[in-house]
């Protein structure tokens, strides 16, 4: 800074207002160095009188400035440092006026108010940091209101590392994930602008890091292997053991919080895999019992050895299968439980299935047609979802092959006992039945739809919607009805229908119109009062002579509907059927069929969609949603075992799950059934269908997806009332959870607590996640983070209880203050406290300690 700037900036300030009351300015220069001593004399100021301070004249100084001239402005220059205040016999008269420097350092102190001098070193250290605009403005953002070394460097480095606030848990964090990078840009920045040293320093004090070589893969695996002592209940590997250090608690917490961070969590991923690698984790996991690190979830490895474990005792069949889902569910809340979500959920399914056939035993009991009906209906229909719902989650695995084998198990359970053993015991009750007639007395029927359902509603003027999905099975239609019950406002019954046979598209669609079977004709068309029931714009033909105001739509020229087309297509009509076919359209397509149960997920999610909008864009009341028929499949390739010849038999139409014919043939393999249940006695119509699941020989690719026979997964149709109700009571609501300790003083670092779930999970009852942490009373979080899933439906409610360890930071707490137990509801976007609750924190041990 030359003269002339001296000079103006001296002007500039004693041309400013004095402050306080004062009469003048009085300005104190300390130029420690003496740089201005010889131009002292030849600073002309115009508007204040100069004082030169040496070592001997404070008390002269004094006298001309409270007696002899009380109201000039005066520059008091001293070319010596500034005394400490002990020392300083102006010291009262400096406290009411201002100081000027020429040091960059006190110049920016005083921009910033920082008015102690033992900081002032700290400054000119980042005088090249403070020399550019943006980093200095950065600086000042961050609105310190108390200066201190530690926050000195802590906010040059937050600066540098482009964050929003200042903290230097999130400066370790940005270095580190900086390493995940061809060039760490934010370790440059520290080295080039800040100060490297202090970074160091600063570890050292809040984790314990301390190393004659230090490194950020050093404190990387000393962050990591201090998180995992802390749930690991095995002996850490000597090798490991100098790693953790003293400061565990605020180590823990870091990783826990940088696990879980939304937009960091990624670069956490691949620093944790790196050291996993360094560390040899997986070779001293396979040493370990299961359970001893069941609550490890620093490393990925972790996970993967308890899904390999699961796996393997699976196929080894050691049926603990209410452990296997403990397993499961515990996991659940694991860090890498997202990325493994198809894997645990694909296990899940796998030990439903395995469990359900080790309860059933290798035989089905031989019952009647009628109560095998039912048996399935409210049993056995799950094991037709659990093998889809194991497939939807392999099929979505990124390594299938560490699951192959157990593919392969489910499969032989599926395709080799379930479906061989109770279609053949379903057929033999079939043929037992065929002499009384098809279809089964005391069953609601598909045929039967109309008058049953949807006429009562026609009759009294009431408005009706009917969704018809193609190749929508029981099991799926039972999912179904549970997501509606959950998503939407009012009541979803589920029911089942036994459907026609031929159980084909042209056979269920009919049977679901109003009208009389008159003809099935030679294209295996059914006619219903001389109408064919073959496309949309037929079957509006039929439904107009049961209302005037009768509509027959595609899903698919709604799909993309505002809700203003919603009311022109609807609005003043009073029977709607909607057909929607997606489950079908994948799977009667060969190159398409291995994708049906994707398929299934598709139309579940779009059959809520059109619920939801057909109450919200029309008001919809009376909502029905049914199938024209379901369907058999299995993943494996078909043997030659699994076919059967259709012995050159002249049909009207053929399948490969069915023959429609007027020949009269009867072959070892197959039931006859008599289409005189539609068309009369007259009639010489018959349905032949293979027995089992067996398929009829038929060239070309696509028999692992079939329908058209009597089997109970293709003639068990779903049939789902949905009524919107307006009343809360019929609205689904979150299950409620408590904590339930009494006491809300925390006297220990590592703290315990305990939650409930008030409420079982069931059809109005939702699952609730809930975030917890601790916090201070600005919302700055002091603990680590932990997950409750609170998703049982069990009765008991010691089955229903959540045991929660907290740890806190290793920092000072003021008793008297009061701390907070966040709870957040992690799907809420915009209310996400569920509940605060006030702590007092009085620790009885300051310092951390082992656990």
């Amino acid at each position: 800074m030359n003269l002339i700037e001296v000079k103006k900036i001296l002007e500039d300030h004693f041309n400013e207002q004095p402050s306080n009351g004062a009469r003048r300015n009085i300005i104190f220069w300390y130029d420690e160095e003496g740089q201005f001593a010889l131009d002292i004399d030849t600073i002309e100021l115009e508007n204040a009188r100069i004082l030169k301070l040496h070592e001997n004249n404070a008390f002269q100084i004094k006298y001309q400035l409270e007696k002899v001239d009380p109201d000039s402005n005066y520059l008091v220059y001293s070319p010596l440092p500034k005394p400490v205040h002990r020392d300083n016999w102006l010291l009262d008269i400096l406290k009411y006026s201002k100081e000027f420097s020429t040091d960059k350092a006190v110049l920016i102190m005083r921009d910033f108010g920082v008015k102690d001098p033992a900081l002032t070193d700290i400054f000119r250290k980042y005088l090249k940091f403070f020399d550019n605009q943006e980093r200095y403005k950065k600086f000042a953002s961050y609105g310190m209101d108390i200066f201190t070394k530690e926050g000195i460097h802590t906010a040059v480095m937050s600066v540098l590392c482009k964050l929003p606030v200042a903290d230097f848990e999130q400066v370790v964090r940005k270095v580190l994930i900086g390493e995940t990078k061809a060039q760490n840009k934010y370790l440059e920045a520290i080295n080039s602008f800040g100060d490297p040293g202090s970074f160091w320093e600063l570890a050292e004090k809040r984790y314990g890091y301390t190393d004659e070589q230090r490194s950020l893969e050093k404190l990387l695996l000393m962050l990591l292997v201090t998180h995992l002592s802390y749930n690991l209940e095995e002996k850490l590997p000597e090798t490991w053991q100098q790693l953790v250090r003293l400061k565990k608690t605020d180590s823990m917490i870091f990783v826990n919080s940088f696990m879980n961070h939304t937009a960091d969590s990624k670069y956490y991923d691949v620093l944790s895999c790196h050291a996993e690698e360094i560390l040899k984790v997986r070779n001293y996991i396979d040493k370990w019992d299961m359970e001893k690190y069941l609550e490890c979830d620093t490393f990925r490895a972790f996970d993967q050895a308890i899904l390999a474990k699961l796996r393997d005792n699976l196929l080894e069949d050691i049926g603990e299968f209410d452990k296997y889902r403990r397993i499961i569910n515990k996991r659940r809340t694991s860090h890498w439980f997202a990325e493994l979500e198809d894997e645990y959920e694909a296990l899940y399914y796998a030990v439903a299935l395995l469990e359900a056939e080790k309860k059933t035993g290798k035989e089905i009991k031989v019952s009647t047609a009628f109560e095998l009906v039912h048996t399935y209906a409210n049993e056995y229909f799950l094991l037709d979802q659990y093998y889809r719902k194991f497939y939807l989650h392999y099929d979505n695995m990124s390594n299938k092959e560490h699951f192959a084998g157990l593919a392969e198990k489910v499969e032989n359970t599926y395709a080799y006992w379930f479906l061989d053993e109770l279609s053949v015991k379903w057929s033999e009750a079939l043929a037992n039945q065929l002499p009384q007639g098809y279809p089964l007395a005391g069953v609601k029927q598909q045929k039967n739809f109309y008058s049953d359902h949807i006429s009562p509603h026609v009759d009294n003027d009431e408005r009706v919607f009917v969704i018809i999905s193609d190749g929508l099975r029981y099991e799926i239609g039972q999912e179904l009805q549970l997501l509606l019950q959950q998503e939407m406002r009012g009541t979803a019954q589920l029911s089942f229908m036994q459907g026609m046979v031929p159980s084909t598209t042209k056979m269920g669609m009919a049977g679901l119109l109003p009208g009389k079977v008159t003809e099935i004709n030679d294209h295996a068309d059914v006619i219903k009062d001389g109408i064919n029931t073959q496309g949309t714009e037929n079957r509006q033909k039929l439904l107009s002579m049961k209302s005037q105001r009768a509509v027959a739509i595609q899903y698919q020229d709604m799909a993309d509907m505002k809700r203003a087309e919603y009311k022109e297509a609807f609005e003043g009509n009073r029977l709607i059927y909607i057909y929607h076919n997606v489950i079908d359209a994948s799977g009667d397509k060969s190159i398409t069929e291995r994708e049906v149960f994707n398929a299934a997920e598709k139309a579940l999610q779009e059959l809520l969609q059109l619920v939801r909008n057909l109450v919200n864009h029309v008001s919809a009341t009376n909502i029905y949603i049914t199938a024209d028929h379901g369907f058999i499949y299995r993943r494996s390739p078909l043997q030659e075992h699994d076919k059967l010849s259709k012995h050159d038999t002249e049909a009207m139409e053929a399948g490969r799950r069915f023959l429609l014919t007027t020949a009269a043939f009867d072959f070892e393999g197959a039931l006859s059934i008599s289409m005189d249940y539609l068309l009369g006695e007259q009639t010489a119509l018959t349905a032949i269908v293979p027995r089992g699941v067996i398929r009829y020989k038929v060239q070309g690719p696509g028999a692992n997806y079939v329908h058209g026979g009597a089997s109970l997964q293709e003639i068990i149709i779903p049939l789902i009332k949905f009524k919107y109700v307006r009343k809360d009571a019929y609205r689904a609501t979150k299950v409620t959870v408590k904590l339930t300790n009494i006491s809300r003083k925390i006297t220990n670092r590592i703290t315990f607590l305990e939650f409930l779930q008030t409420d079982k999970v069931e059809e109005k009852k939702l699952p609730l996640k809930l975030k917890l942490y601790f916090a201070d009373a600005k919302g700055k979080r002091i603990s680590n983070e932990n997950i409750i899933i609170a998703d049982s439906s069990s009765k008991q409610p010691q089955e229903r209880t959540f045991r929660e360890k907290f740890t806190l930071k290793d920092m000072a707490y003021d008793k008297s203050e009061h701390y907070y137990l966040i709870m957040e509801d992690e799907e809420e976007s915009v209310e996400k406290i569920y509940e605060k609750i006030p702590f007092t924190i009085d620790l009885l041990i300051s310092d951390d300690f082992n656990f």
